[in-house]
């Protein structure tokens, strides 16, 4: 079993950054594949990031040179820097973690981008 929780979001003007964390309980953390994605009002949730247990990363084309996803094996975290941010990319941006079939889903942080 795993337990994530979301910090970090909150209300930013378009252009400026964020930074969102996921701290994960359980063991076995670095054998996770981590995720983050997130849910507009009205949208489907959607892939933002993902890092897999080897360190491979992929993002959304959407988010492609603005957002940037770490992990940290030892604090049993994962990042998600969020730079250049426009009003679209407000939602509710949730953690996942990923082994085999088995997933996992954090409560979410609400991330509003508005002047």
């Amino acid at each position: 079993q795993v337990q994530l929780a979301e910090s970090g979001g909150g209300l930013v003007q378009p252009g400026g950054s964020l930074r969102l964390s996921c701290a994960a309980s359980g063991s076995m953390f670095s054998r996770y594949n981590m995720g983050w994605y997130r849910q507009a009002p009205g949208k489907q949730r959607e892939l933002v990031a993902r890092i897999t247990s080897g360190g491979s990363i992929n993002y959304a084309d959407s988010m492609k040179g603005r957002f940037t996803i770490s992990r940290d094996n030892a604090k049993n975290a994962v990042y998600l820097q969020m730079n250049s941010l426009k009003p679209e990319d407000t939602a509710v941006y949730f953690c996942n973690a990923a082994l085999g079939f088995t997933y996992y889903w954090g409560q979410g942080t609400q991330v509003t981008v508005s002047s």
